[in-house]
Parts: C-alpha cells; sequence; structure tokens
C-alpha cells in the first residue's frame, strides 16, 4: 500500500487506517534513512483501536524535492506543526533510534505548549546523557553502508544495484548527519511518563545507555529489554505491540474503552 495523507497534514504525517471514534493517537517518528512506511504493519496491527500516525520527513519518497532537515529539532518542529493544536485526542509518541530523538524533541515542544504526550515510547537509542560522539555522516559511502548493514537496518543488495544507491544514500546520509550533530534542547525534565524499548544485542546502545533516558523525565519511568539488534522490533513486533497497548490502557486517558 502506498503512503496516503492523513488528512490535513499532507507533508509531515500519514494515516494508513481509518481508527474509530475517541481512538487514542500514536505518533510514529522513523530512524534514519526510514520513511512513514516502516510503521504500516503497526498501523494494520494497532488500528482502529489506535489512531496510528506516522511521520514523513523531507526529501525522501513522494517529498524527495524538499531540502533535508538539518536537525533532529527541526524535524520535531514540523511534526509538531502538523498537529492540530485544537485537538485534545490523546497522543503518544514512539520513536525509533533516530526517531526516538525526534519524538523527545517533540515531546517538550508538546510540554511546552500544555499538551503533554500521554506516553513517550524511545526505542533503540540512549538517553542524552549516554550520546556516543560519532561522526559517521563524514565518512565515504562505504563506511556508511558498512555501518547501515551492520544494523540490519537495510538489505545489503540494495547497496549493489547503483540506481537504489542514489535513492537511499542521500537521505541516509542527511539523516546520520542530523543525528551526529545532535545536541539536546536545553530545559527542565519531562513530565510524561517514559516508556524505553531496546534489544539486548544492539551494537548501538546498551541497556545502561538506554535506562540512561530515566534521568529525562520526572514522571513514570520504564525500561523494557527485548531479545535481538537494533532492529528488534521488527521480529519482536508482537511483544512490542503488546506493551504499546498496556501502556496506552495505562497512561492513555480514556484510552481503555478504544482498546
Amino acid at each position: 500500500m502506498a503512503d496516503r495523507p492523513s488528512a490535513g497534514h499532507p507533508k509531515w504525517l500519514r494515516r494508513f487506517h481509518q481508527p474509530e471514534p475517541g481512538a487514542p493517537r500514536l505518533v510514529c517518528l522513523p530512524h534514519a534513512g526510514g520513511s512513514a512506511s516502516f510503521y504500516f504493519p503497526v498501523s494494520k496491527a494497532l488500528s482502529p483501536a489506535v489512531d496510528v500516525c506516522a511521520a514523513q520527513y523531507p526529501g525522501r519518497q513522494d517529498r524527495a524535492g524538499e531540502p533535508f532537515a538539518r536537525s533532529v529539532q527541526e524535524l520535531a518542529q514540523g511534526v509538531y506543526d502538523a498537529l492540530d493544536e485544537r485537538d485534545r485526542t490523546p497522543t503518544a509518541l514512539f520513536g525509533h533510534s533516530m526517531g526516538a530523538l525526534v519524538a523527545f524533541e517533540l515531546a517538550r515542544l508538546l510540554e511546552d505548549a500544555g499538551r503533554p504526550p500521554a506516553v513517550l515510547f524511545l526505542s533503540g537509542r540512549g538517553g542524552p546523557s549516554a550520546e556516543r560522539t560519532e561522526s559517521l555522516y563524514v565518512g565515504d559511502d562505504a563506511r556508511l553502508i558498512e555501518e547501515v548493514v551492520r544494523l540490519d537496518g537495510t538489505d545489503a543488495a540494495v547497496f549493489q544495484d547503483e540506481e537504489l544507491r542514489r535513492l537511499v544514500l542521500p537521505p541516509l546520509r542527511a539523516d546520520y548527519r542530523v543525528v551526529d550533530t545532535y545536541r539536546p534542547t536545553p530545559g527542565p525534565r519531562l513530565g510524561c511518563p517514559l516508556v524505553v524499548l531496546t534489544g539486548d544485542a544492539d551494537p548501538r546502545v546498551t541497556p545502561d545507555e538506554a535506562r540512561a533516558w530515566a534521568r529525562e523525565t520526572d514522571g513514570p519511568f520504564e525500561c523494557h529489554v527485548h531479545p535481538g539488534g537494533h532492529f528488534y522490533l521488527v521480529a519482536r513486533q508482537q511483544a512490542v505491540l503488546a506493551g504499546i497497548e498496556a501502556a496506552l490502557r495505562r497512561f492513555a486517558p480514556g484510552a481503555g474503552a478504544a482498546l
């Protein structure tokens, strides 16, 4: 199924399935090099009880003609601007890898506006206080490809096709630049619940680095370690989705009826 713009948010948000009335919303933020379609299986599994919307970053797929974002904060602001400030539907955020950083900055914007997320799901990324300093985006193509293949994020065969390489590498490098140059926005700790997820064999983040997110909130905190690597959430989809549903029941007002 092709990406379909969510009504009223033709650029930044995609809705693949129609939710039922009163459903809590889950805004999903993709990883580096990823797109909204990564979350199609999540939408298929959770809809119509959950209104799943996935962000589409500029510079890829149907937004290929637009300039890439220059910072995590720019991506967060774009998604924030696409959310209707008059809509008080309980809204949770889920971000994986780079998307976790975008979700974190988006949560800051929402809390500053008096619209805190019902729950913030952060996956496959260490907390800002445990961030590693890297500059993968300045390396050559071979180094970047090696890293992505190591994480199991893109099939190695994609990079053997010259045309596909030309499509995949520019947004991938732009996203790695955004991640490698990220510095958190100064401010108070969040007040919303944080649910952190990670793989026990992820080469990019240790369980201790994942638990460092606890320093970023005064609200409830949970950390769930799943078997698997950086993209553990693909193989562990059923367990991850069950955890999301359970957290929405606990933290999203009125979600119990929809779920």
